[in-house]
C-alpha cells in the first residue's frame, strides 16, 4: 500500500489542495450569506426562502463533499511514507487547525438549521465575527505546512 501511496503522492496532494480550496470557499461564503440573511430578510418572507435554498445547497453540495474529500486525501497523505515528520510540531498544529475548521463547519450547519426553523438569534455582526474563524485556522495550517515549525 505504501508503494502505491508514494507513486500517487502528487495526485493525492493535488486533489487534497483542490478539496481544501472548495471547502474554504464555502467556509468563507456561508457566514456571509448568514449576515445578508439576518440583515435583509425576515422569517417566512420571499428572501428568507431564497437564502435558505442558497445556504442548503452550498452546505450540502459543495462544503460537505469537499470537507470529506479534504479529510480523505489528507489521511492518505499522512499515510504516505516520508511525508510527515511526527517528531515536529507542525503536523499537530495542522491537525489542530483542521479540527477547528471541521468544528466551524458543524457550527455553520447548526446555524443553517436554525435559519430553516426561523429560529436565528444571532446578529449580522456576530456572523461577521465568526467569519474570521476559518481565516485564523487557515493561517495556522499554512504556516505549519510551509514553515514546518
Amino acid at each position: 500500500m505504501s508503494d502505491v501511496l508514494s507513486v500517487a503522492y502528487p495526485w493525492i496532494k493535488a486533489l487534497h489542495i483542490m478539496s481544501v480550496i472548495a471547502w474554504m470557499a464555502g467556509l468563507f461564503y456561508l457566514p456571509r450569506l448568514f449576515v445578508y440573511h439576518t440583515e435583509q430578510s425576515e422569517p417566512g418572507d420571499s428572501r428568507d426562502s431564497v437564502f435558505q435554498v442558497m445556504e442548503y445547497k452550498l452546505l450540502r453540495y459543495i462544503m460537505q463533499p469537499s470537507m470529506i474529500a479534504t479529510w480523505g486525501f489528507g489521511l492518505l497523505l499522512v499515510m504516505t511514507p516520508g511525508i510527515v515528520d511526527w517528531g515536529s510540531v507542525w503536523p499537530y498544529a495542522k491537525l489542530a487547525g483542521v479540527v477547528v475548521m471541521t468544528w466551524f463547519h458543524m457550527w455553520l450547519s447548526a446555524r443553517r438549521k436554525e435559519f430553516a426553523r426561523g429560529a436565528n438569534t444571532r446578529t449580522g455582526r456576530q456572523h461577521r465575527i465568526m467569519n474570521e474563524v476559518p481565516t485564523l485556522a487557515m493561517v495556522v495550517i499554512v504556516l505549519a505546512v510551509v514553515v514546518k515549525f
